[in-house]
């Protein structure tokens, strides 16, 4: 989904941490938890809660505590009426992947004869980056996101001199510039009594991290075949990505609820060379599989300061298409992914101007990263 802001905004407040991922997004990233509004005029002895609540509304949208406007800016969108907030953030992703191996074949169609390996890949991903938003006017607003990433896998794999119970340990590391992004928000619809806050976001990522294309494999242990490992790490996705997307948030004090959908625009480029193999060039063009993601939640204020929220978001991929020059698309299989995340944060504001936001994601889906830890301290001025 479109990436959303983190910062700061309202009376009196700051804001929570992005739990989805991604932008990133994805995110990716995927959806996060949004903020509400509280602290209207109470009822009088005549009026029904219900529209009480939708009064409040429309009558005081600035009332909000420090805390739901934490979540709102978190979850939904920047708070327009604050001219800059600058986010820093750094978050810590693990995931674990193992593959059986096979190697030989099977006797009368029951008993297999050869090796059984257990591939493994742990990857540790430690992601730091700074959000600057600015409120053009009191609907609009711009981001701009710069990620740093440094990145450490372990390739393990069994057959070391053809003993499937010998292990190979290999270890690489990279650390470079990720993707940057730039996104436009655009307030559809303030929140009323008949209207939920309808948000509209364009984002832009432009491909400035390490391109995945083009890295070659190979097989350090001399003693061990099965094991392959790539000469360098990617922190990036190679292409130009577009990202549309609506926002959604409603209030009942003090629960919020929120719903986000997105789809991102993958664009076709050609490479030079595509090929995984060392000493093989194979120029080609790539189309990655375009993204559809979905995301919904609640949020909770504890008090004025502290708010607590969960959501669910996952994220669809298509399959990525490759093309040799002058020739065909071809699907590339196996391509097609589904990460889905259960998401849990937490956000106190120390001040009007600063707070501290804490989340946790927990991979739902083998696609998704089996968890993610991150905190951010976005500062409005």
């Amino acid at each position: 989904m479109a990436q959303r802001g983190r910062g700061l905004t309202a009376w009196d407040t700051a804001q929570i941490a992005q739990v989805s991922p991604g932008d990133g997004s994805a995110a990716g990233s995927a959806g996060t938890p949004g903020g509400g509004a509280a602290g209207a005029a109470g009822p009088t002895s005549a009026t029904p809660i219900g529209e009480t609540q939708q009064m409040q509304k429309s009558e005081t949208d600035s009332q909000r505590t420090p805390a739901e406007e934490a979540v709102v800016q978190a979850q939904h969108a920047p708070l327009f009426d604050r001219k800059l907030t600058i986010d820093a953030g750094i978050s810590y992703s693990y995931y674990d992947r193992r593959q059986l191996v096979l190697s030989g074949f099977l006797a009368l169609d029951a008993i297999f004869l050869g090796q059984l390996n257990l591939g493994q890949t742990k990857a540790n991903v430690w992601t730091f980056d700074v959000n600057t938003r600015y409120g053009v006017t009191d609907r609009l607003s711009v981001a701009f996101d710069v990620p740093y990433l440094y990145r450490n896998s372990d390739f393990i794999s069994g057959g070391v001199g053809g003993a499937a119970s010998s292990i190979s340990d290999i270890s690489k590391n990279s650390a470079n510039i990720g993707d940057v992004n730039a996104s436009l928000y655009y307030q559809l619809m303030k929140e009323n009594a008949n209207w939920p806050d309808i948000v509209a976001s364009l984002r832009v990522t432009a491909p400035t991290g390490t391109s995945p294309f083009g890295i070659k494999l190979g097989t350090p242990d001399p003693t061990n075949n099965n094991l392959t490992t790539p000469s360098r790490l990617p922190t990036g996705n190679g292409i130009w990505a577009i990202t549309a997307g609506l926002s959604f948030l409603r209030t009942y004090d003090p629960i919020v609820l929120f719903a986000n959908v997105a789809y991102t625009y993958n664009v076709a480029k050609s490479f030079d060379d595509i090929s995984t193999i060392e000493g093989v060039v194979q120029p080609a063009k790539v189309k990655l599989g375009d993204i559809v993601q979905v995301g919904a939640g609640m949020a909770l204020a504890l008090n004025d300061k502290t708010a607590l929220s969960i959501s669910y978001s996952t994220a669809i991929s298509r399959a990525t298409k490759t093309a040799s020059p002058g020739g065909p698309w071809t699907t590339v299989a196996g391509s097609t992914t589904n990460a889905a995340s259960l998401n849990f944060g937490i956000n106190y504001a120390i001040n009007k101007h600063w707070t501290v936001n804490g989340y946790v994601n927990a991979g739902m889906s083998p696609d998704a990263p089996n968890y993610v830890i991150g905190v951010r301290f976005p500062y409005t001025f």
